[in-house]
């Protein structure tokens, strides 16, 4: 729960901050698309590792994550019906039984339907994701951000005791 409210409060201090807006947009389009993909195999694993060596906004990665892997099962059955069709698809079959062949690619369960289907449609979502998040974060900046602290209804709401300590657990001051 702690780590959630941090990863909270870190996505609004970077939309916030002076954070690139291209750092933001990548972390979302990836956090959604490590949220959708199965974590029980090795695809998974390399992918999150390799993002971390990208210059990303780790607190939007890591609530993108959380939140699209609660949902992520609504969408398997797309998934599966889209990972089907490519795998059984007959321009692919010789392609899949060759990487299938090389020593530790099984791990990575690229033969799975939803994996693939996963895969395809993050890789076609991609560029989508990037720009919605681009978009939003200038809007949040130009027009919401600011406007929200001068909002009565937010300033009651940040003297009520309860939210205040979950705010300084959040921002690490009772860590």
């Amino acid at each position: 729960m702690v780590f959630m409210i941090k990863a909270l409060v870190k996505l609004v201090r970077a939309l916030c901050s002076n954070t690139a807006p291209a750092e933001i947009a990548h972390a979302f389009a990836w956090g959604v698309i490590l949220g959708f993909l199965p974590k029980d195999n090795a695809l998974w694993y390399i992918l999150f590792v390799l993002i971390f060596f990208m210059r990303i906004q780790r607190g939007v990665f890591s609530l993108a994550v959380l939140v699209v892997s609660l949902f992520a099962g609504v969408a398997d059955p797309l998934f599966d019906q889209i990972g089907y069709w490519v795998l059984t698809h007959p321009a692919m079959q010789d392609t899949m039984t060759k990487l299938i062949n090389i020593p530790f690619v099984a791990f990575t369960k690229i033969n799975n339907t939803i994996v693939m289907g996963c895969l395809i449609c993050g890789i076609c979502a991609y560029v989508p994701l990037y720009l919605f998040s681009r978009l939003f974060t200038f809007i949040w900046r130009r027009y919401i951000g600011g406007k929200l602290k001068n909002i009565k209804f937010i300033k009651a709401i940040g003297k009520i005791p309860l939210i205040r300590k979950i705010a300084d657990i959040a921002q690490g001051e009772l860590i």
